[in-house]
Protein backbone atom coordinates (compact mmCIF):
# COMPACT_ATOMS: atom_id res chain seq x y z
CA UNK A 1 0.00 0.00 0.00
CA UNK A 2 1.16 3.28 -1.49
CA UNK A 3 1.92 6.49 1.55
CA UNK A 4 -0.58 8.09 0.13
CA UNK A 5 -3.20 5.38 -0.15
CA UNK A 6 -2.44 4.46 3.83
CA UNK A 7 -2.96 8.07 4.48
CA UNK A 8 -6.66 8.26 2.93
CA UNK A 9 -7.18 4.90 4.83
CA UNK A 10 -5.99 6.59 8.24
CA UNK A 11 -8.76 9.65 7.69
CA UNK A 12 -11.29 6.95 8.46
CA UNK A 13 -9.89 5.71 11.52
CA UNK A 14 -11.15 1.93 11.40
CA UNK A 15 -14.07 2.23 9.87
CA UNK A 16 -14.27 0.74 6.49
CA UNK A 17 -15.40 3.40 3.40
CA UNK A 18 -16.95 1.11 0.37
CA UNK A 19 -16.35 2.50 -3.30
CA UNK A 20 -18.56 2.71 -5.97
CA UNK A 21 -21.27 4.85 -4.57
CA UNK A 22 -23.05 7.90 -6.76
CA UNK A 23 -24.00 10.64 -3.90
CA UNK A 24 -25.92 13.92 -4.65
CA UNK A 25 -25.69 16.94 -1.85
CA UNK A 26 -28.86 18.67 -0.79
CA UNK A 27 -28.99 22.30 0.86
CA UNK A 28 -31.73 22.87 2.85
CA UNK A 29 -35.28 22.41 2.25
CA UNK A 30 -35.69 23.45 -1.50
CA UNK A 31 -33.24 20.09 -2.25
CA UNK A 32 -34.12 17.62 0.36
CA UNK A 33 -37.89 17.63 0.37
CA UNK A 34 -39.07 17.42 -3.33
CA UNK A 35 -36.04 14.68 -3.55
CA UNK A 36 -37.47 12.90 -0.19
CA UNK A 37 -41.20 13.00 -1.75
CA UNK A 38 -40.01 11.81 -5.11
CA UNK A 39 -38.65 8.99 -3.60
CA UNK A 40 -41.39 8.00 -0.90
CA UNK A 41 -44.02 8.71 -4.34
CA UNK A 42 -41.86 5.61 -6.41
CA UNK A 43 -41.47 3.38 -3.51
CA UNK A 44 -42.61 -0.20 -4.58
CA UNK A 45 -41.79 -2.10 -1.55
CA UNK A 46 -40.85 -0.31 1.87
CA UNK A 47 -40.19 3.02 3.34
CA UNK A 48 -37.82 3.68 6.81
CA UNK A 49 -37.95 7.02 7.98
CA UNK A 50 -36.22 8.28 11.26
CA UNK A 51 -36.15 11.92 12.18
CA UNK A 52 -35.74 13.64 15.60
CA UNK A 53 -38.63 16.64 14.62
CA UNK A 54 -40.98 15.90 12.84
CA UNK A 55 -43.18 19.06 13.19
CA UNK A 56 -46.53 20.37 12.05
CA UNK A 57 -45.76 22.70 9.13
CA UNK A 58 -46.43 23.19 5.19
CA UNK A 59 -43.00 20.92 4.58
CA UNK A 60 -43.67 18.48 7.05
CA UNK A 61 -47.18 18.06 6.08
CA UNK A 62 -45.74 17.13 2.17
CA UNK A 63 -44.04 14.58 3.36
CA UNK A 64 -46.76 13.39 5.72
CA UNK A 65 -48.80 12.88 2.75
CA UNK A 66 -46.44 11.15 0.66
CA UNK A 67 -45.78 8.64 3.45
CA UNK A 68 -49.66 8.06 3.74
CA UNK A 69 -49.59 7.60 -0.04
CA UNK A 70 -47.26 4.72 0.38
CA UNK A 71 -49.21 3.36 2.75
CA UNK A 72 -52.14 3.05 0.84
CA UNK A 73 -50.64 1.66 -2.51
CA UNK A 74 -49.46 -1.20 0.15
CA UNK A 75 -46.25 -0.18 0.42
CA UNK A 76 -44.94 -1.11 3.98
CA UNK A 77 -43.86 2.44 5.89
CA UNK A 78 -42.09 2.99 9.18
CA UNK A 79 -41.86 5.95 10.77
CA UNK A 80 -39.45 6.84 14.01
CA UNK A 81 -39.80 10.22 15.86
CA UNK A 82 -38.28 11.12 18.87
CA UNK A 83 -40.49 11.55 21.95
CA UNK A 84 -38.63 14.58 22.93
CA UNK A 85 -37.70 16.52 19.71
CA UNK A 86 -41.42 15.47 18.21
CA UNK A 87 -43.11 15.67 21.71
CA UNK A 88 -45.32 18.77 19.82
CA UNK A 89 -46.71 16.33 16.89
CA UNK A 90 -50.57 16.62 16.78
CA UNK A 91 -52.63 13.61 17.55
CA UNK A 92 -54.33 14.01 14.82
CA UNK A 93 -51.10 13.94 12.09
CA UNK A 94 -50.29 10.58 14.53
CA UNK A 95 -54.12 9.36 13.62
CA UNK A 96 -53.70 9.96 10.08
CA UNK A 97 -50.73 8.17 9.49
CA UNK A 98 -51.44 4.87 11.10
CA UNK A 99 -55.47 5.03 9.76
CA UNK A 100 -53.37 4.84 6.25
CA UNK A 101 -51.36 1.80 7.76
CA UNK A 102 -48.26 4.07 8.74
CA UNK A 103 -46.40 2.11 11.42
CA UNK A 104 -45.20 4.71 13.98
CA UNK A 105 -42.85 4.13 16.76
CA UNK A 106 -41.80 6.85 19.29
CA UNK A 107 -38.07 6.61 20.71
CA UNK A 108 -37.93 6.70 24.23
CA UNK A 109 -41.38 8.39 25.00
CA UNK A 110 -41.29 11.05 27.41
CA UNK A 111 -42.91 10.85 30.80
CA UNK A 112 -43.34 12.93 33.44
CA UNK A 113 -40.66 14.77 35.17
CA UNK A 114 -38.45 13.98 31.79
CA UNK A 115 -36.70 17.23 32.36
CA UNK A 116 -34.92 16.29 35.53
CA UNK A 117 -33.90 13.24 34.70
CA UNK A 118 -30.35 13.53 32.71
CA UNK A 119 -30.58 10.24 31.11
CA UNK A 120 -33.38 11.59 29.14
CA UNK A 121 -30.46 13.19 26.77
CA UNK A 122 -30.26 10.10 25.00
CA UNK A 123 -32.36 11.16 22.18
CA UNK A 124 -32.59 9.56 18.34
CA UNK A 125 -30.87 12.47 16.56
CA UNK A 126 -30.40 10.48 13.86
CA UNK A 127 -32.15 12.04 10.08
CA UNK A 128 -32.63 8.83 7.49
CA UNK A 129 -34.76 7.68 5.34
CA UNK A 130 -34.18 4.51 3.19
CA UNK A 131 -36.53 3.63 0.47
CA UNK A 132 -36.41 0.30 -1.37
CA UNK A 133 -33.15 -0.44 0.23
CA UNK A 134 -32.03 1.38 -3.04
CA UNK A 135 -32.11 5.33 -2.20
CA UNK A 136 -31.51 6.80 0.93
CA UNK A 137 -31.47 10.50 2.60
CA UNK A 138 -29.01 10.89 5.49
CA UNK A 139 -27.73 14.59 7.32
CA UNK A 140 -29.01 17.35 9.25
CA UNK A 141 -32.47 17.66 8.01
CA UNK A 142 -35.28 17.64 10.60
CA UNK A 143 -38.86 17.23 9.47
CA UNK A 144 -39.03 20.65 9.45
CA UNK A 145 -39.88 23.92 7.38
CA UNK A 146 -36.87 26.11 6.86
CA UNK A 147 -38.71 29.15 8.14
CA UNK A 148 -40.03 27.33 11.03
CA UNK A 149 -40.33 28.79 14.12
CA UNK A 150 -38.32 32.00 13.27
CA UNK A 151 -38.56 33.34 9.87
CA UNK A 152 -35.55 34.62 8.30
CA UNK A 153 -35.06 36.41 5.14
CA UNK A 154 -33.17 33.35 3.90
CA UNK A 155 -33.68 29.22 4.61
CA UNK A 156 -32.46 27.24 7.53
CA UNK A 157 -28.49 26.32 6.86
CA UNK A 158 -28.24 22.53 6.51
CA UNK A 159 -27.47 19.39 4.24
CA UNK A 160 -28.53 16.03 3.60
CA UNK A 161 -27.42 13.59 1.03
CA UNK A 162 -29.16 11.28 -1.54
CA UNK A 163 -27.19 8.12 -1.74
CA UNK A 164 -27.18 5.42 -3.90
CA UNK A 165 -24.72 2.37 -4.39
CA UNK A 166 -22.90 0.15 -1.62
CA UNK A 167 -23.95 2.24 1.17
CA UNK A 168 -27.12 0.98 0.79
CA UNK A 169 -26.38 -2.31 2.56
CA UNK A 170 -25.05 -0.95 6.01
CA UNK A 171 -27.71 1.96 6.26
CA UNK A 172 -30.77 -0.60 5.42
CA UNK A 173 -29.12 -3.09 8.39
CA UNK A 174 -29.17 -0.13 10.93
CA UNK A 175 -32.80 0.94 10.43
CA UNK A 176 -33.94 -2.35 10.62
CA UNK A 177 -31.81 -2.59 13.57
CA UNK A 178 -33.17 0.11 15.65
CA UNK A 179 -36.32 -0.11 14.36
CA UNK A 180 -36.42 -3.80 15.63
CA UNK A 181 -34.81 -3.00 18.81
CA UNK A 182 -37.05 -0.34 19.86
CA UNK A 183 -40.13 -2.64 18.51
CA UNK A 184 -39.03 -5.15 20.91
CA UNK A 185 -38.76 -2.98 24.02
CA UNK A 186 -42.17 -1.88 23.43
CA UNK A 187 -43.53 -5.10 22.27
CA UNK A 188 -44.58 -3.65 19.23
CA UNK A 189 -46.14 -6.71 16.23
CA UNK A 190 -43.81 -5.72 13.75
CA UNK A 191 -40.86 -6.28 15.75
CA UNK A 192 -39.18 -9.40 13.82
CA UNK A 193 -40.97 -9.10 10.22
CA UNK A 194 -38.46 -10.10 7.67
CA UNK A 195 -37.17 -7.36 4.97
CA UNK A 196 -39.29 -6.92 2.00
CA UNK A 197 -36.05 -6.06 -0.32
CA UNK A 198 -32.37 -6.37 -0.29
CA UNK A 199 -30.27 -3.42 -1.13
CA UNK A 200 -29.61 -2.88 -4.52
CA UNK A 201 -27.40 -0.39 -6.23
CA UNK A 202 -28.14 -0.22 -10.13
CA UNK A 203 -25.57 3.04 -10.45
CA UNK A 204 -22.19 3.57 -12.14
CA UNK A 205 -20.98 5.74 -8.91
CA UNK A 206 -17.42 6.15 -8.34
CA UNK A 207 -17.80 8.04 -5.26
CA UNK A 208 -15.37 5.94 -1.83
CA UNK A 209 -17.34 7.07 1.91
CA UNK A 210 -18.49 5.28 5.13
CA UNK A 211 -21.22 5.39 7.08
CA UNK A 212 -20.54 5.97 10.52
CA UNK A 213 -23.12 6.09 13.32
CA UNK A 214 -23.23 6.71 16.99
CA UNK A 215 -24.83 4.46 19.45
CA UNK A 216 -24.42 3.48 23.14
CA UNK A 217 -23.37 0.00 22.65
CA UNK A 218 -20.61 -0.71 19.71
CA UNK A 219 -20.23 2.46 18.26
CA UNK A 220 -19.68 4.94 21.12
CA UNK A 221 -16.65 6.89 19.71
CA UNK A 222 -17.00 6.16 16.16
CA UNK A 223 -17.71 9.91 14.99
CA UNK A 224 -15.50 11.44 17.43
CA UNK A 225 -12.30 9.38 16.50
CA UNK A 226 -12.95 9.85 12.87
CA UNK A 227 -12.81 13.66 13.14
CA UNK A 228 -10.38 13.67 15.07
CA UNK A 229 -8.17 11.72 12.76
CA UNK A 230 -9.12 13.59 10.07
CA UNK A 231 -7.88 16.74 11.99
CA UNK A 232 -4.80 15.60 12.79
CA UNK A 233 -4.00 14.53 9.39
CA UNK A 234 -4.45 17.87 7.87
CA UNK A 235 -1.87 19.42 5.87
CA UNK A 236 -3.95 22.50 4.13
CA UNK A 237 -7.43 23.39 5.03
CA UNK A 238 -10.12 22.79 7.56
CA UNK A 239 -13.42 23.68 7.20
CA UNK A 240 -15.89 23.33 10.12
CA UNK A 241 -19.64 23.63 10.04
CA UNK A 242 -21.38 22.92 13.25
CA UNK A 243 -24.88 23.93 14.97
CA UNK A 244 -23.50 23.59 18.30
CA UNK A 245 -20.02 23.60 18.79
CA UNK A 246 -18.75 22.09 22.37
CA UNK A 247 -16.14 19.85 21.66
CA UNK A 248 -13.44 18.29 24.19
CA UNK A 249 -9.77 19.18 24.97
CA UNK A 250 -8.39 16.81 22.11
CA UNK A 251 -10.46 18.16 19.34
CA UNK A 252 -9.56 22.13 20.91
CA UNK A 253 -6.02 20.88 21.07
CA UNK A 254 -5.78 19.32 17.29
CA UNK A 255 -7.10 22.48 15.71
CA UNK A 256 -4.59 24.65 17.55
CA UNK A 257 -2.17 22.01 16.69
CA UNK A 258 -3.38 22.73 13.06
CA UNK A 259 -3.33 26.06 12.63
CA UNK A 260 0.65 25.92 14.61
CA UNK A 261 1.96 24.10 11.28
CA UNK A 262 -0.04 26.12 8.90
CA UNK A 263 -3.10 25.03 8.44
CA UNK A 264 -6.19 26.98 7.45
CA UNK A 265 -8.58 26.77 9.85
CA UNK A 266 -12.22 28.30 9.54
CA UNK A 267 -15.12 27.21 11.92
CA UNK A 268 -18.47 28.31 10.80
CA UNK A 269 -20.97 28.45 13.80
CA UNK A 270 -24.55 30.24 14.94
CA UNK A 271 -25.06 33.61 15.09
CA UNK A 272 -28.33 33.64 15.41
CA UNK A 273 -29.61 30.99 17.82
CA UNK A 274 -32.26 28.72 19.13
CA UNK A 275 -30.39 27.61 22.20
CA UNK A 276 -28.95 31.04 23.66
CA UNK A 277 -27.85 28.77 26.98
CA UNK A 278 -25.51 26.79 24.21
CA UNK A 279 -24.20 29.27 22.29
CA UNK A 280 -23.05 31.14 25.76
CA UNK A 281 -21.49 27.65 26.55
CA UNK A 282 -19.60 27.41 23.23
CA UNK A 283 -18.45 30.95 23.50
CA UNK A 284 -16.54 30.13 26.32
CA UNK A 285 -13.91 28.17 23.76
CA UNK A 286 -13.62 31.20 21.17
CA UNK A 287 -10.54 32.80 23.03
CA UNK A 288 -8.19 30.10 22.89
CA UNK A 289 -9.21 28.55 19.56
CA UNK A 290 -9.00 32.54 18.09
CA UNK A 291 -5.19 33.37 19.69
CA UNK A 292 -4.13 29.85 18.11
CA UNK A 293 -4.90 31.18 14.75
CA UNK A 294 -8.48 29.37 14.14
CA UNK A 295 -10.48 31.78 11.90
CA UNK A 296 -14.10 31.52 13.85
CA UNK A 297 -17.12 32.99 11.69
CA UNK A 298 -20.94 33.50 13.04
CA UNK A 299 -23.47 33.21 10.29
CA UNK A 300 -26.30 35.58 9.96
CA UNK A 301 -27.73 35.18 6.65
CA UNK A 302 -30.37 32.78 8.97
CA UNK A 303 -30.10 29.96 10.98
CA UNK A 304 -27.57 27.67 11.08
CA UNK A 305 -28.08 24.36 11.83
CA UNK A 306 -25.33 22.44 9.69
CA UNK A 307 -23.50 19.54 10.43
CA UNK A 308 -20.74 19.24 8.14
CA UNK A 309 -16.97 19.45 7.96
CA UNK A 310 -13.91 19.64 4.75
CA UNK A 311 -10.61 18.53 5.22
CA UNK A 312 -7.87 19.24 2.50
CA UNK A 313 -10.44 19.58 0.04
CA UNK A 314 -10.77 15.56 -0.33
CA UNK A 315 -12.17 14.70 3.02
CA UNK A 316 -15.93 15.30 4.36
CA UNK A 317 -18.26 14.71 6.54
CA UNK A 318 -22.29 15.20 6.27
CA UNK A 319 -24.70 14.08 8.88
CA UNK A 320 -26.81 14.68 11.98
CA UNK A 321 -24.00 14.65 14.59
CA UNK A 322 -23.07 18.24 16.16
CA UNK A 323 -19.56 18.56 17.76
CA UNK A 324 -20.70 18.09 21.42
CA UNK A 325 -21.32 16.29 23.61
CA UNK A 326 -25.14 15.46 23.54
CA UNK A 327 -24.11 14.29 19.78
CA UNK A 328 -20.65 12.88 20.37
CA UNK A 329 -21.55 10.69 24.07
CA UNK A 330 -25.61 10.77 24.08
CA UNK A 331 -27.21 10.82 20.97
CA UNK A 332 -27.65 8.37 18.33
CA UNK A 333 -26.27 9.71 15.31
CA UNK A 334 -25.39 8.86 11.62
CA UNK A 335 -22.78 10.58 9.44
CA UNK A 336 -21.39 10.04 5.86
CA UNK A 337 -17.68 10.40 5.88
CA UNK A 338 -16.28 11.05 2.04
CA UNK A 339 -13.40 10.55 0.27
CA UNK A 340 -13.96 12.38 -3.11
CA UNK A 341 -12.57 15.08 -4.55
CA UNK A 342 -15.33 16.71 -6.36
CA UNK A 343 -18.02 15.87 -3.77
CA UNK A 344 -15.28 18.12 -0.91
CA UNK A 345 -15.58 20.94 -3.57
CA UNK A 346 -19.31 21.24 -3.83
CA UNK A 347 -19.35 21.40 0.03
CA UNK A 348 -16.57 23.96 0.49
CA UNK A 349 -17.63 26.10 -1.89
CA UNK A 350 -21.25 26.06 -0.28
CA UNK A 351 -19.64 26.80 2.98
CA UNK A 352 -17.30 29.64 1.68
CA UNK A 353 -20.40 31.29 0.79
CA UNK A 354 -21.93 31.04 3.87
CA UNK A 355 -18.75 32.70 5.13
CA UNK A 356 -19.15 35.72 3.31
CA UNK A 357 -22.63 35.93 5.17
CA UNK A 358 -20.93 35.56 8.61
CA UNK A 359 -19.45 38.29 10.71
CA UNK A 360 -15.63 37.54 11.62
CA UNK A 361 -14.60 37.53 15.24
CA UNK A 362 -11.75 39.53 15.95
CA UNK A 363 -8.78 38.10 18.23
CA UNK A 364 -8.78 41.45 19.90
CA UNK A 365 -12.39 42.01 20.62
CA UNK A 366 -12.42 38.85 22.05
CA UNK A 367 -9.33 39.27 24.61
CA UNK A 368 -11.16 42.56 25.45
CA UNK A 369 -14.57 40.30 26.07
CA UNK A 370 -16.09 42.10 29.18
CA UNK A 371 -15.77 39.24 32.31
CA UNK A 372 -19.06 39.11 33.13
CA UNK A 373 -19.81 37.64 29.69
CA UNK A 374 -16.64 35.43 29.91
CA UNK A 375 -18.30 34.40 33.53
CA UNK A 376 -21.58 34.01 32.42
CA UNK A 377 -19.86 31.33 29.55
CA UNK A 378 -17.87 29.59 31.53
CA UNK A 379 -20.75 29.06 34.03
CA UNK A 380 -22.74 27.69 30.92
CA UNK A 381 -20.13 25.63 29.74
CA UNK A 382 -19.87 24.05 33.00
CA UNK A 383 -23.76 23.25 33.30
CA UNK A 384 -23.60 21.77 30.28
CA UNK A 385 -20.71 19.60 31.42
CA UNK A 386 -22.24 18.91 34.53
CA UNK A 387 -25.42 18.11 32.84
CA UNK A 388 -23.66 15.09 30.60
CA UNK A 389 -21.88 13.55 33.72
CA UNK A 390 -24.96 13.59 35.56
CA UNK A 391 -26.19 11.29 32.44
CA UNK A 392 -23.42 9.17 33.04
CA UNK A 393 -22.00 9.49 29.72
CA UNK A 394 -18.71 10.29 30.36
CA UNK A 395 -16.76 13.17 28.74
CA UNK A 396 -15.50 13.95 25.46
CA UNK A 397 -11.33 13.21 24.36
Amino acid sequence: MTSRRRLRKSFFHGVEPVSGNQLQLLQSGAGFFPALIAAIDAAQAEVHLETYIFNADSSAEAVRDALVRAARRGVQVRVMIDGVGSRDLPAGWLDALKAAGVSVLTYRPIVSGWLSNPHNLRRLHRKLAVIDARIAFLGGMNLMDDFEPVRFDAPRLDFSVEVEGPLLAPIHRSVRHLWRLVALTQLHPEADTPALVEPSWPTDGHVRAAFVVRDNFAHRRDIERVYLAALALARDEIVIASAYFLPGRRFRKLLRKAAARGVRVHLLTQGHTDHPFFQSAARALYRDLLAAGVAIYEYQASELHAKVAVVDGRWATVGSSNIDPFSLLLAREANLVVDDAAFARDLQQRLQQAIGQSVPLDPADWRRRPWPQRMMSWLAYGAVRLMVGLSGAGRLT
